[in-house]
């Protein structure tokens, strides 16, 4: 189960990381709560897994005390105990992967087109996830990038260049440890190490690839199986798994069949001819015996073969075929790791000792410098102490002969001590040339650095290439501006026409308004002239009112029909008439 956790925490972790990240790397628990992603990713993950789904349990986990963002630190423990604990391996692996492939393709597959198809992608990210290294960020290293190619090229019939892809790996081991996921996918889709091959070999090599490393596919194809109630022949499409046989109607894999279980007590043996049928082999199983014809010999020996070699795995409870070589690589990688820092850290030991080496013979240099220089003071003095006495040979004739012989006895223990002086010479000039060779090691040394020098001066050249290429957008862009700038001043032109157009029609405005003013002071008196003609004729209509003879002004007729008098029309109407009777039964009733 620990083996399962860790390839379903490999795909899970693509589906986390494909969430909206902030700066730091992390989904804040306010960006999980307010868009559900936490909630939907744990439904969709317990649907495919055949996992009861607790909403309860995901809401405690991420309530609002919590402290600090929701992260691989924080979403991880919730995984493990209400999810990943829970898994029984009851469920449909594709069906999971694709799943998380879903959240996490659309936003790091590459736009640029590829020669392989989208479920062909899906199929290299499934198999990407079953290679990759058991640490995060995921990545496959050279050796499984080469284990992969070498598959594909074997599964599409094509001859292996060991050497193309061994200059791949010196390119890609001077910048990084591996690829990710996307990056193997756009390897692969590329066509580098499959050129000359359509996208249908392509395509197949991908799913025959897929179906042994991820489905466990062992060996399949179509053979002819003994019915056991008819006793007929029929043609099916079989596949072979670590532990069961499966056969089909078509390779289609729709319309299964059957399966063969196999355990440790199953074995298989060819069978001679009979009934027409060649290439007969027999499966012995504890319940049932199955008769199966294979194509030719071949085919028989082969499927003979695969079919004993699964059963001895299972008696020997090891895993399958790839899995314990993707094991054996993997430990062996660790091996060589562990003896690369081995090795640095003895280097490193080497180097310290070679340090405290130089140490010694600078010292002993030192040394032998002070010593040369006791010898030229001594040889100095034995000069001078030579000049004393023939001094004094010439002075004492008579103690010549006892002063040669002391001199003598003096010159022997001297060259002894010559002698002892120069052997020790010449043992300071055999150190001096240990000193040069260790001189001339730290002088390889520093070529080697200088050479590591200018490797990254290379590397600072083209990215001041890049740098360049860089510079000559922003110009490109900076010309862009300026052709904006123009189509600015031109419409600053229209709008300078248009303020000048707006100032004529202000102008004509104004002068309307002046006319309108002196039609109003000509409306003012010509008002004033009627208010004058009109108080001219209330006058007058007041005059004749006073008056009640035959004399009336003469107004617009009324629109009534006048009355008519024996002198013809009256000048009043009915209305008029009755108002002056009124009045005259008025004066009259008042003078009586």
């Amino acid at each position: 189960m620990v083996g399962l956790k860790e390839e379903l925490l490999k795909s899970i972790w693509h589906a986390f990381t494909a969430l909206d990240l902030d700066r730091s790397g992390k989904v804040s628990k306010s960006q999980l709560k307010a868009s559900g992603a936490a909630g939907v990713l744990s439904h969709n993950l317990c649907t495919v897994l055949n996992v009861p789904h607790d909403p309860v349990a995901l809401e405690e986990h991420f309530r609002d005390d919590d402290e600090g963002p929701v992260s691989n630190q924080g979403y991880m423990p919730y995984l493990n105990k209400f999810i990943l604990e829970k898994v029984q391996g009851n469920f449909d692996k594709v069906e999971f992967n694709r799943m998380c492939w879903t959240l996490c393709a659309k936003k790091n597959l590459s736009k640029s087109p590829l020669l392989i198809s989208d479920e062909d992608a899906f199929k290299v990210w499934v198999i990407f996830n079953f290679l990759s290294e058991d640490k995060y960020p995921l990545i496959i290293v050279p050796e499984e990038i080469e284990y992969l190619l070498k598959k594909l090229t074997e599964a599409m019939g094509a001859g292996w260049q060991q050497e193309q892809f061994d200059h791949y790996k010196i390119a890609l081991n001077t910048s990084r440890e591996g690829l990710s996921a996307w990056e193997l996918i756009d390897l692969i889709g590329s066509g580098q190490f499959s050129k000359g091959m359509d996208r249908q070999t392509v395509s197949m090599a991908i799913n025959e690839v897929f179906n042994e490393l991820i489905l466990d596919v062992l060996k399949q194809g179509y053979m002819l199986k003994k019915g056991h109630k008819r006793k007929n022949w029929t043609e099916r499409w079989f596949v072979l798994k670590p532990n069961i046989i499966s056969y089909y109607v078509s390779e289609d894999l729709k319309d299964k069949k059957g399966d063969i279980i196999l355990d440790g007590n199953c074995c298989v043996e060819a069978l001679p001819d009979k009934d027409g049928k060649k290439c007969l082999f027999l499966i012995k199983c504890l319940d049932k015996s199955f008769e199966i014809s294979a194509s030719d010999k071949k085919k028989k020996q082969e499927w003979i073969q695969a079919i004993q070699t699964t059963v001895n795995l299972l008696r020997a409870g090891s895993p399958p075929p790839h899995k314990e070589a993707r094991q054996k690589r993997k430990e062996l990688r660790q091996k060589l790791l562990a003896e690369q820092e081995e090795l640095e850290r003895q280097m490193k030991e080497l180097q310290t000792a070679n340090e405290n080496k130089q140490k010694e013979l600078e010292t002993v240099r030192k040394q032998l410098e002070a010593a040369a220089a006791r010898a030229a003071e001594e040889e100095k003095k034995r000069l001078q102490t030579q000049v004393e006495l023939q001094d004094r040979f010439s002075l004492e004739l008579e103690r010549e002969k006892m002063v040669r012989q002391k001199m003598e006895e003096q010159v022997a223990q001297k060259s002894s001590e010559l002698e002892q002086y120069l052997q020790r010479v010449c043992e300071l000039e055999e150190m001096y040339k240990q000193l040069q060779e260790a001189l001339e090691d730290e002088k390889q040394a520093r070529q080697d650095e200088e050479t590591v020098r200018k490797l990254q001066a290379r590397l600072l050249e083209e990215e001041s290439a890049k740098r360049a290429e860089l510079e000559k957008w922003h110009l490109q862009q900076q010309q862009t501006i300026q052709m904006t700038e123009a189509e600015k001043q031109e419409l600053e032109n229209q709008r300078l026409i248009k303020e000048q157009a707006l100032q004529a029609a202000m102008q004509q405005l104004e002068q309307l308004e002046l006319e309108r003013k002196e039609a109003l002071e000509q409306y003012e008196e010509v008002k004033k002239k009627l208010e004058t003609a009109a108080n001219n004729t209330k006058s007058w209509k007041d005059k004749v009112a006073h008056h009640e003879g035959l004399i009336r002004l003469i107004e617009p007729g009324s629109k009534n029909p006048h009355l008519i008098t024996n002198w013809g029309p009256a000048a009043f109407t009915e209305a008029e008439l009755e108002q002056r009777q009124k009045s005259w039964k008025g004066k009259k009733a008042t003078s009586e």
